[in-house]
């Protein structure tokens, strides 16, 4: 399977957004300190301009977060998440009152906050449902219902379910386990994030990147974010600001192994890869 034959479909705000063309969703932080300087909005007309941008170039998602999960990144108080938010869903839901906007927390007050307030469609939860925050931090145990599963039932909103787990075997596991908790409380709307970054080292990423298309075992959507991530410049010997290229090229990798959804910075060139790749997977089967 792969994104020739798939045509997964998430229920936003009461519309469906098709995958059978893989989408982009761009990111708009509203944070002092994410890993990559230009990705950080600091005020309403950076806001507005990063909204139009993403909006401009094609992006099908606008993903807005207000801490950040980068190894080492200062702790960021409930308070001040929703402050940061607020300020930018206001102008995301203003200025784009159409547009689907998924909300980057692991907190489950934050994310009722932005579907209740500002409408926000989807939760995008980089923890594993609240076990794990960070790259750099163990996972909690797995026995208890978490907060934010119950959440986003609650909210009836689509889930990203990202993975903190370091190899393909224990993910595909806890995964599994994940996605049946979240069916029995009635989420219908699931896409599954590898989590690039999260609890894993360079050969631990690369490896999950070449058995990526394993994961379609769950018959889910996959989202993979890698934009100008570490695993990329440490590679090169560059920095985040020099791996658009390297960036461009594992989005068309994921994409061949099934990628619906690419999470990114920089949304034309992603686009262009989308649309690049869907054209060479119509003849994939042609003999």
């Amino acid at each position: 399977m792969n994104i020739a034959d798939s045509a997964y479909t998430i229920n936003v705000r009461g519309r469906l957004l098709s995958l059978a063309s893989p989408q982009v969703m761009g990111i708009l932080n509203v944070t002092p300190d994410s890993f990559y300087a230009a990705s950080r909005q600091h005020g309403e007309d950076e806001v507005a301009r990063r909204a139009d941008e993403i909006v401009g170039e094609g992006g099908a998602i606008i993903d807005v977060g207000a801490f950040s999960t980068r190894p080492g990144a200062a702790e960021v108080s409930e308070a001040e998440e929703m402050r940061r938010l607020r300020m930018a869903l206001g102008v995301v839901s203003h200025r784009h009152p159409d547009a689907v906007v998924s909300v980057d927390t692991f907190r489950p007050d934050v994310a009722r906050m932005a579907v209740e307030e500002y409408g926000a469609a989807i939760i995008n939860d980089v923890s594993e449902g609240g076990r794990a925050v960070g790259a750099d931090k163990p996972k909690a145990s797995r026995e208890e219902m978490p907060a934010m599963f119950e959440m986003v039932a609650r909210l009836r909103v689509p889930y990203v379910l990202t993975s903190v787990s370091s190899s393909l075997p224990e993910m595909l596991l806890d995964l599994s386990e994940d996605v049946a908790l979240l069916r029995s409380l009635g989420v219908s709307d699931i896409i599954v994030d590898p989590g690039f970054g999260f609890g894993k080292d360079m050969a631990q990423n690369y490896r999950l990147m070449g058995q990526l298309d394993r994961l379609l075992a769950l018959d889910l959507p996959l989202l993979v974010g890698v934009s100008r991530k570490s695993m990329l410049w440490r590679l090169l010997g560059s920095t985040p600001e020099e791996t658009l290229h390297a960036t461009t090229a594992m989005h068309a990798v994921a994409l061949m192994k099934g990628a619906s959804l690419l999470r990114v910075h920089d949304v034309a060139a992603a686009v262009q890869a989308c649309r690049v790749v869907e054209e060479v997977l119509k003849y994939e089967k042609e003999k």
